[in-house]
């Protein structure tokens, strides 16, 4: 990466994770009160007024600073750039987890350059954690804004040893995955469906060793692919290509990746 190009992209890391705590602050505005209303989408999906507002409030901010930039986020219409970069963004990744008053929901912003995820930011409003990245400047790790700590995947090296994270499992009822989902979870030391940008975020930390998603969107991939390769992990589709357009997505410590892969797709 040439200087000028580092240059510009620690700098929309650097706004990002600013972003991303105001974003968050928005969403706290409504997080465990009655002064929203749930409605649903065409894909039956729920969105609420924190939703919107909070992604509107980030794509003003993006505009002023940022103005040749590209945007795509999952509440509004796209808005084209010149610049070659871009801007992926979640305002609530896991609404139905903030329409129930769970803590585990998290505002998600991708950077891209050229089509290349490059940098992202995850933050927890609720439990007050980020973990955010560039590539080529590390991942990092802030709880309760104090200062942030280099963030590590675990080294942990077989199934046996991992906690396995996924969002839910109805998912892979839907996607015809589950038998692939059972023989992940047969493999580990310990599953659950501690879900959405929260999973990845426990990766990306050393908490968890996998987390895996049978159907996901861009808005919700472009930010977790970066942290998670910065953290020291392995990020791919279900095909084991590294890619965050595929509509799914497999995260792990690197160490338990291959293994993974086999149980997921059935050539143990």
């Amino acid at each position: 990466m040439k200087e000028q190009e580092k240059k510009e992209l620690e700098n929309r890391l650097n706004f990002a994770v600013g972003m991303a705590h105001a974003a968050g602050e928005n969403t706290l505005k409504y997080f465990q009160k009655s002064n929203f209303e749930v409605e649903i989408k065409s894909d039956e999906t729920p969105v609420t007024i924190a939703d919107k507002g909070t992604e509107k409030l980030m794509r003003d901010m993006i505009q002023i600073q940022f103005p040749d930039d590209e945007i795509l986020g999952e509440e509004m219409e796209s808005k084209p750039g010149t610049s070659g970069y871009g801007w992926i963004l979640d305002p609530i990744d896991g609404t139905k987890a903030f329409i129930h008053g769970v803590p585990l929901y998290g505002v998600l912003i991708g950077v891209t350059f050229h089509g290349e995820a490059v940098a992202g930011v995850i933050r927890m409003p609720a439990l007050n954690e980020c973990v955010y990245a560039a590539k080529g400047c590390g991942a990092w790790y802030q709880k309760n804004d104090e200062e942030p700590i280099p963030a590590r995947v675990s080294k942990a090296d077989s199934l046996a040893e991992s906690l396995v994270l996924t969002t839910e499992e109805k998912t892979f009822y839907q996607t015809g995955r589950y038998e692939n989902w059972k023989r992940l979870m047969s493999s580990a030391r310990l599953a659950r469906n501690w879900g959405d940008c929260y999973g990845y975020l426990l990766v990306a930390t050393g908490r968890a060793e996998v987390m895996v998603d049978p159907e996901m969107s861009v808005w919700d991939t472009a930010a977790l692919m970066p942290i998670i390769l910065e953290a020291g992990g392995a990020f791919t589709d279900w095909e084991n290509e590294p890619s965050f357009k595929s509509g799914d997505a497999i995260a792990t410590n690197g160490l338990v990746h291959q293994e993974v892969m086999r149980a997921v797709r059935g050539n143990e």
